[in-house]
């Protein structure tokens, strides 16, 4: 294949259990089954020679690349227009009829359609099992391919001759204008009997019903503004990557992707942090999404009440998808890295890292929906009550932050915050309720939460709370203290931390999350903006009254969004996407923004 694409450059197509990326070349690289955190079939995008690839395409240099999203589906389009013609592939991965029960049977449908003229598409199918790591074997039969891998087999079917490569296949296929074609991918388990045939009808019925799932499904949102179309491309964005069978949100569908090209900042985002799916949850809430939230909330649960070491936490920061709680960090060293950024790394060794913000993200979830305390029942409401009783006796210690540093443990002025929260959170939903609860000793910790952040966690010669107690740094995920209620969003105190980030953490509207060099974080070199923080800097900007400000970076912010409207983690110096992709800590933090901006507006416009 040769050379890597830029991040950026990217779709993604899913079916609620597991997802691929897709290339504007035509290349699938990056894709792992059965499930999202599953080792990688294809993975060219961390290693263009040894991690393997599916790519679909014309047989012509002389090419223009158009890619996109049939409107409000997860059908991704990429449209080459060539000297003799106009052709496209046509991406995507029918969602089963039970989504929620696991298997290890996945399609990934690739149809071909020529609009005008004449176009010849070759097919490279080269997958490398386990991250590259495992051999695999072919058996070839005409328009089928079963490539058989050490756990699981990939089966290629298609409308026209395929031709062995090795153990990989080529197949070369010309259609003119009105022809149809395709190709089938299947997953399943080693040894299992392989599908069927495929043919142009059972392609297009597929189309049909996949095409439908998803106009259906965000039929049910309730967003209705000024970002439409950036909205509904963020919530598809956000249910592609939830694991239906458990209802748990992945921070990103990849691994290994840099902060900083070249750099050692490549994480394992394969997972569920409590944090940013809980956030994830509640913004779903928000738009009339309760069975997704309440099916996280019952995988919590289960979290809460699964058996641990004595003198363990409730919870840890992240888990597998299925609540298994290992996620052992191993360096891929034979992984080349995307551009030389290197180590891979699977796994993720910040699970064992003490964040006790997760706790404040959970409760603020959680507890905001009428209709989800109506679902989660008195159950529901002892899993709350003992974390906050927990949580009134373990508050006040370090830990490792919100941004998972590997610099030591600080009293982190965020992670006060979000117990603050917690706290206040159970005790609304206490009273509102008539629940059994602690309240005097919840309101008590409450408080002195409260006192303690405004004595400690404010700098007097910043004029800003700053990062962690006794430091003079900036933080953006104090961003959040407004959207929360722990502070006015027009208070004196906010608005002057507003403008001390604004002058040292804001450039042209993006925002870093903190200044590594200020407040060093245990990792060499730096990294680009943060896009989940420059979406709570509108969000902040709008509930401050400084409307025209926060329109101007919402509209900036969008620019730098990929052609599809996709968003990595970062934005680095040249405006290129940095880090996993796309990640869904940036686009909740996109609807967010835009629902802030949009009731904001709407109260200016009624003045």
């Amino acid at each position: 294949m040769g050379g890597y694409p830029p991040i950026a450059d990217h779709g993604l197509i899913g079916d609620l259990q597991t997802a691929a990326l897709v290339s504007g070349a035509g290349a699938i690289d990056w894709f792992c089954a059965p499930r999202f955190d599953s080792p990688s079939i294809f993975a060219s995008l961390l290693d263009d020679e040894r991690g393997g690839h599916f790519t679909l395409a014309p047989d012509t240099d002389d090419v223009t690349v158009r890619q996109l999203y049939l409107a409000d589906t997860a059908v991704l389009v990429t449209r080459f227009l060539t000297p003799n013609g106009v052709g496209e592939v046509i991406d995507f991965m029918p969602v089963d009829p039970q989504p929620d029960v696991p298997s290890d049977r996945h399609r990934l449908v690739r149809g071909l359609r020529v609009v005008r003229g004449t176009i010849t598409f070759n097919l490279e199918c080269r997958p490398r099992f386990d991250y590259g790591r495992a051999p695999h074997t072919l058996a070839l039969d005409g328009h089928s391919a079963a490539f058989h891998g050490p756990e699981i087999d990939v089966h290629l079917r298609s409308t026209f001759p395929l031709a062995a490569d090795g153990d990989d296949v080529r197949a070369t296929v010309t259609l003119r204008a009105g022809d149809l074609a395709g190709v089938v991918l299947d997953t399943r388990a080693s040894g299992s009997a392989g599908p069927g045939p495929v043919d142009t009808e059972g392609l297009q019925a597929d189309f049909g019903a996949t095409r439908l799932f998803w106009h259906e499904w965000i039929r049910r949102c309730r967003y209705r503004g000024r970002w439409q179309q950036m909205v509904n491309r963020s919530v598809i964005t956000l249910k592609l990557l939830t694991y239906a069978p458990t209802g748990a949100p992945i921070a990103a569908a990849t691994m290994g992707l840099p902060e900083q090209i070249g750099g050692e900042r490549n994480w394992d985002y394969r997972y569920t942090w409590i944090r940013d799916a809980s956030l994830t949850m509640r913004v779903l809430l928000d738009l009339g999404y309760v069975d997704e939230a309440d099916a996280f909330r019952r995988w919590l649960g289960e979290r809460l009440q699964a058996p641990r070491p004595p003198g363990a936490e409730p919870l840890q920061i992240m888990y597998r998808i299925d609540g298994d709680p290992h996620l052992t960090e191993e360096p891929l060293e034979h992984l080349a890295g995307y551009r030389d950024s290197s180590p891979v790394r699977a796994g993720n060794a910040a699970a064992d890292q003490l964040q006790l913000d997760i706790y404040g993200e959970f409760a603020y979830a959680m507890t905001h929906s009428p209709d989800l305390a109506e679902v989660a029942g008195f159950n529901g409401w002892k899993a709350i009550s003992g974390l906050l009783d927990w949580l009134a006796d373990a508050w006040d210690r370090p830990d490792e932050g919100i941004w998972e540093t590997r610099g030591g443990r600080k009293h982190f002025t965020y992670s006060r915050l979000m117990c603050w929260v917690a706290l206040d959170r159970g005790i609304r939903l206490a009273m509102q309720y008539a629940r059994p609860a602690d309240l005097s000793r919840w309101t008590a910790e409450r408080d002195a939460i409260l006192n303690q952040v405004l004595e400690r966690g404010w700098n007097s010669d910043r004029k800003a709370f700053v990062q962690h107690y006794g430091s003079d740094v900036l933080d953006a995920s104090l961003l959040l203290m407004p959207l929360v209620g722990f502070i006015s969003p027009k208070a004196s105190h906010w608005l002057s931390t507003l403008d001390a980030m604004e002058r040292e953490l804001v450039t042209d509207s993006l925002v870093y999350r903190y200044n590594p060099e200020a407040s060093p974080d245990g990792l060499r070199g730096s990294e680009g903006t943060f896009s989940f923080c420059s979406f709570l800097y509108v969000n902040a900007l709008a509930r401050a009254g400084r409307l025209e400000q926060a329109r101007y970076a919402m509209d900036k912010m969008l620019t730098y969004a990929n052609h599809v409207g996709l968003f990595a983690e970062e934005i680095g110096p040249t405006g290129e996407q940095l880090g996993n992709f796309p990640q869904a800590f940036t686009h909740l933090a996109l609807i967010t923004a835009a629902m802030a901006l949009d009731e904001e507006l709407d109260k200016a416009d009624q003045h």
